[in-house]
């Protein structure tokens, strides 16, 4: 079949010192005029390489083209592999453009935003810079940004992330593309931003005719905008075709566990299914002879009965661990010339809440809305401008370094970015170590040590990565490391701060299992922050929606999903990415 683009059995490898990677292994996919072909897959599984190959952005070495084709038609057909880097700078940007996962290093952080833009349509349209500038105005409007022509002089960041991934959508539709590769240009972004955004390029698809490749790892949020599915594994193609058909009868074990293993498909306590559920040692791919060794997933296994306050009956008085009294946390926004502050940006607005013992209080709210600042007050890594934290009967704000030194052992926190929490010039074992030095636990570095080990054991981990380095594992491995480095000191306070956002759907599913057996074994009590309200409904006995700084309403997990009293908790929930199965 023709289409716009024909990918005809590609193979490329890595060859690296430590050997050679076959990264894609006779590929082929054809996008049509018109057409969205999403393409599906967890981290490592040749998707981004895929969509990389079609534009030659690969390095050559370690990349290696090993065979295949990459046919595209417009106007005449051309192989894309054979074309000179003059040839293809032609195509880049005008014929095929790309919208990259991380908006923010994908733009220039020291060039304006719409001088950028406005770069990408003289260089290819041959535009003088006041007709050019007028045309990047004009696409601003057209991607939704407000006040288009100020967003024109401002740096990327002073944009907020939704905003930035609308700039990259205007410099990708600046030419006109035949063809525009979206690589993960949701996977960050709060829910009522994501679904914005899908609307967008599907909006945009349908006035231009453009073919469009949508690359992701969740096949939900793909339901919402693909005609067809690819889904890939370990650089093969498993199963691909229409996108309902896909979705309501999928064929392969690896494309029923990518469906299984999403939050929203399952109630709280029920054990989240994870591809290892659906595989065996071997995988079936079309058109070879492997055998498949499927294990029905026991989705109905239980975590250990949790014994939170919350689900105890109504007898029980609920003892409050920390309790936050019309805390404010304002930060100066304009000033004078003279420095006096004339306007304040208010992170947390007269915030008041109580988290009781041994329960998971979800945190919920589109980014900017106050919930990390919260959190981080919280712990006392941030200094309110006023109100009260008190923790156990000690009220942090007037707590002085003796006592707060004791309380760290107590409070910790799960970052949201495990690589740049982690020193990469320590080993993983040194890191979990460090707190057990700082407060002087175990008398022996080989104490120590037998600590860390079976720290790392009961996160998944293996003894042998003990001396290993942060850029030798996978963001799920990451993870975990940073998990059982907050739970070295045994803490009764935790607060995990969107700790599995960024995180394919499976790897997700095998942090919130590994945060829910640790829970039940550790017995500490957790503030669950996330934008994703499938994700909070699965972890938490209550629920604090926050909007603009402020608690829009509180209360029970399944009070607030199935019968929320404010309308931006029911926005929320009504921009989650839905499955009709």
């Amino acid at each position: 079949m023709q289409g716009l683009l024909n990918i005809e059995n590609l193979s490329v490898d890595f060859i690296t010192q430590q050997g050679i990677t076959q990264a894609l292994q006779q590929v082929s996919i054809t996008v049509g005029n018109g057409e969205i072909v999403a393409i599906v897959g967890e981290s490592g599984s040749g998707k981004s390489v895929t969509s990389l190959s079609i534009l030659q952005l690969l390095q050559a070495p370690p990349a290696v083209y090993k065979s295949g084709k990459i046919i595209f038609y417009s106007g005449e057909e051309a192989d894309l592999l054979q074309l000179t880097s003059g040839q293809m700078q032609a195509l880049r940007g005008n014929r095929i453009a790309m919208i990259f996962q991380e908006p923010m290093t994908s733009l220039n952080p020291v060039k304006k935003c719409g001088v950028q833009v406005a770069e990408a349509i003289t260089l290819h349209k041959k535009l003088s810079a006041t007709v050019a500038k007028k045309a990047t105005i004009a696409l601003f409007e057209q991607v939704k940004l407000p006040n288009p022509a100020e967003i024109f002089n401002r740096y990327p960041h002073q944009l907020s992330g939704g905003q930035k991934q609308r700039v990259m959508i205007a410099m990708a539709m600046s030419c006109g593309p035949s063809l525009l590769i979206c690589d993960e240009p949701t996977t960050a972004l709060d829910v009522t931003v994501q679904k914005s955004i899908l609307q967008l390029i599907k909006n945009l698809q349908a006035q231009n005719n453009m073919s469009v490749i949508f690359i992701s790892h969740d096949l939900g949020v793909v339901a919402e905008i693909a005609d067809r599915v690819v889904v890939m594994y370990k650089g093969k193609i498993v199963e691909q075709g229409d996108c309902t058909d896909v979705i309501k009868n999928p064929q392969h074990p690896y494309t029923k566990a990518l469906l299984a293993c999403r939050p929203a498909l399952h109630s709280k306590g029920e054990r989240l299914p994870v591809v290892s559920d659906f595989l065996g040692t071997t995988l079936e791919v079309p058109g070879t002879n492997d055998g498949v060794g499927l294990i029905k997933p026991d989705v109905q296994k239980k975590h250990t009965e949790l014994k939170h306050p919350s689900t105890q009956g109504q007898n029980v008085k609920a003892e409050t661990i920390l309790q936050v009294n019309n805390l404010k946390v304002f930060y100066p926004g304009k000033k004078t010339l003279f420095g006096k502050v004339t306007a304040y940006t208010k992170a947390v607005d007269n915030v008041s809440l109580e988290v009781q013992k041994g329960e998971t209080l979800g945190l919920v709210g589109e980014s900017g809305c106050g919930k990390t600042t919260l959190g981080r007050a919280m712990l006392g890594l941030i200094k309110p401008t006023e109100g009260n934290i008190i923790f156990k009967g000690t009220n942090l704000s007037a707590a002085n370094h003796t006592k707060w030194k004791g309380l760290r052992k107590e409070m910790q926190l799960i970052f949201q970015d495990p690589y740049s929490s982690l020193n990469p010039r320590k080993t993983i074992g040194s890191a979990i170590a460090e707190p057990l030095l700082v407060h002087k636990l175990y008398a022996t570095d080989k104490q120590r040590k037998e600590q860390v080990i079976e720290l790392l054991e009961k996160t998944g981990l293996l003894p042998e990565h003990y001396n290993r380095y942060p850029h030798e594992f996978s963001g799920g491995q990451r993870q975990r490391i940073v998990i059982a480095r907050a739970l070295a000191l045994q803490p009764s306070f935790i607060v995990c701060d969107e700790s599995v956002s960024a995180l394919d759907v499976s790897v997700q599913a095998q942090v919130l299992n590994l945060l829910n057996d640790l829970k039940n074994e550790f017995d500490f009590t957790a503030v669950f922050i996330s934008h994703d309200l499938s994700v909070i409904r699965y972890m938490s006995d209550r629920i604090a929606v926050m909007h603009n700084g402020k608690i829009e309403e509180t209360g029970l997990t399944d009070d607030i999903y199935n019968n929320p009293q404010s309308a931006y908790t029911r926005r929320l929930i009504e921009s989650m990415p839905k499955i009709m199965l």
